[in-house]
């Protein structure tokens, strides 16, 4: 520690207190949300801040998410800084004004004052599952502009001094297709808020604001220490790397993500001029997500155990051109932004993977796969919003993880029962893909694939998928993950759908739909990998013996390696390839 007057015990007992009062403010919202894509997805956040609005501890939630509170706290103290008063809440979900990521993501934040003075805040962000817009589950791949995409709210007061702002609940409750959801969300996130001020104020009453606020500066400090020695470890230099969204419709043309990372002593620039402009589609990702995810990539570098708080981003920095795919001016339309978040953190990835690949994990499944299915059944609404994640790349040291979220989330798939149990669809498939990893030493992880069947009489369909043209890559020799794939099945034709489909699909009962995820890149050479790694595989479906013969050069006969035909199979693939 830094500063010789704090007790070391006591800053260990702060820090950690101040993590579970975050994980508890997470834990909350999960318990007591009300729509399938807050309680099972979990695609929210939670996060402590002082009275600066700096973060001190973020939940083990969504990572695209936790670093964009700082935008989003700038904003709201530069536009109340002298009107906060005990009681008061907060609420928005603008981009262009107030720091939100995209209109369904919507922040609550709870000022804490303690003995009359304010000292820190309670932040939580949840995605709802309809604000609105042109299409159900408002994330329309064809919106022009944000105005299209839903209810915008600029940063105000949900609370005044304790008194709920019933015009404004009126409002959000008449702007939704789904009411009920959105507003027992907003309560479990309310909920959350009252637990992180009841956790923090009880530390502030242990310890005293005066005593307390040094050891809040020391876990900055921290934090900072630790991530300049992260840098450290990285050669100097300047390294460059591009990656492709597929692009839009029926005639895609590939969007660039352009990345230059420099790394000079103990900082590290991300400077991301060259990318694409932004476009008339909603995937046009606003800054805070952005600078999320960059945090996210720099912090993946380390194994130690980092505090989850602001200081470890302050030897971070990011420039993304105004008026970019990854920097978009308004009303640029926004509400499926994440596939371009996603690719930032593949694009700073690719790069460092140049230097320190040992350190890095080859290409994931790009990002979730998102789709709304929406309608009426038995003269009620309901609204589907899924984000399927699957798996990600290979390291240096170990395999592709299958059933998990990208590295820069922290999702999960809907539970297949309780779809089937609240809404008009059935899963008819939800498996592995076999041979859909990318091969390598170490091999990435496999795609899934999963089946939905509507029946009710129509409804609406949008989605965002990515990754068919330009696949996950590989890392070190070792090889790309296979393509994503959509396919419906419409009056029994089946047909397969572009990546990003730039309409809404109408569906009548019986239609099928059917996404295939992308593989995870590999890492390595495959024909270095260890024989009995390759025979494990094939004995649990995930790799084809043929795969195994002609890829990986391993020759299985009765069950077993066939170590001979093996080393004669594995020249002749080396001859070959000369």
């Amino acid at each position: 520690m830094t500063d010789r007057r704090l007790d070391p015990i006591t800053f260990e007992v702060v820090k950690n207190a101040l993590s579970s009062i975050a994980d508890e403010m997470a834990l909350v919202i999960m318990r007591s949300a009300y729509s399938p894509v807050v309680r099972d997805s979990m695609d929210y956040s939670t996060a402590l801040c002082d009275r600066h609005g700096q973060i001190i501890a973020q939940g083990l939630t969504l990572a695209v998410q936790l670093g964009a509170f700082p935008d989003g706290m700038r904003h709201l103290l530069a536009q109340y800084g002298n009107d906060v008063k005990e009681g008061d809440i907060f609420i928005f979900n603008d981009p262009y004004g107030s720091g939100g990521q995209h209109l369904p993501d919507i922040y609550v934040i709870k000022p804490v004052f303690h003995e009359g003075a304010l000292e820190g805040w309670a932040c939580t962000m949840a995605h709802h599952s309809d604000v609105g817009g042109i299409t159900p589950g408002s994330t329309a791949m064809h919106a022009t502009e944000i105005l299209q995409e839903g209810l915008c709210l600029p940063t105000l007061k949900l609370y005044d001094a304790g008194k709920p702002n019933t015009t404004l609940l009126k409002i959000i409750e008449k702007n939704t297709r789904q009411p009920v959801q959105v507003l027992g969300d907003l309560k479990a996130q309310l909920a959350a808020c009252s637990i992180g001020e009841r956790g923090y104020l009880r530390l502030l009453q242990k310890y005293g604001a005066a005593a307390l606020h040094p050891y809040l500066d020391e876990l900055q400090d921290q934090a900072e220490r630790m991530m300049r020695a992260v840098i450290r470890d990285i050669p100097d230099g300047t390294y460059r790397f591009d990656d492709w969204i597929d692009g839009l419709g029926d005639t895609p043309e590939p969007i660039r993500i352009a990345v230059a990372v420099t790394v000079k002593g103990d900082e590290v620039d991300i400077d991301m001029a060259g990318t694409s402009g932004q476009v008339q589609a909603a995937i046009n990702c606003p800054i805070s997500m952005v600078n999320s995810v960059a945090y996210c990539a720099i912090r993946c570098m380390t194994s130690t155990g980092i505090p989850n708080c602001q200081g470890y981003m302050r030897p971070i920095k990011i420039r993304a051109p105004e008026g970019t795919i990854v920097n978009p001016l308004s009303p640029a339309a926004c509400a499926a932004r994440g596939v371009i978040g996603y690719r930032v953190f593949d694009a700073i990835v690719g790069a460092l993977a140049q230097v320190v690949p040992d350190k890095v994990i080859a290409g994931g499944e790009g990002g979730p796969t998102l789709l709304s299915i929406g309608g009426r059944h038995k003269n009620k609404a309901f609204v589907l919003t899924e984000v399927m994640v699957g798996n990600w790349g290979a390291r240096a040291t170990k395999d592709g993880v299958e059933g998990i979220s990208n590295p820069a989330a922290n999702l999960s798939n809907q539970p297949v029962e309780l779809i089937e149990a609240e809404l008009p669809l059935e899963i008819n498939h939800y498996a592995l893909v076999p041979d859909s990893g990318g091969a390598g030493r170490q091999r990435g992880g496999l795609a899934f694939s999963r089946e939905y069947r509507l029946t009710a009489d129509e409804a609406v369909f949008t989605l965002r998928s990515d990754r068919r043209d330009h696949p996950p890559y590989g890392i070190a020799e070792g090889r790309a993950g296979s393509p994503s794939k959509n396919l419906l099945t419409h009056s029994g034709k089946t047909e397969v759908l572009p990546t990003m489909p730039m309409k809404a699909m109408n569906l009548k009962k019986g239609d099928v739909f059917r996404h295939i995820s992308a593989g995870g890149g590999g890492y390595g050479d495959p024909q270095v990998r260890d024989a009995e790694l390759v025979l494990a595989d094939v004995v649990a479906g995930k790799v084809s013996p043929q795969a195994a013969r002609d890829i990986y050069g391993v020759v299985i006969e009765g069950g077993k390696v066939d170590a001979a035909a093996t080393a004669r199979q594995r020249s002749a693939l080396r001859t070959a390839a000369q």
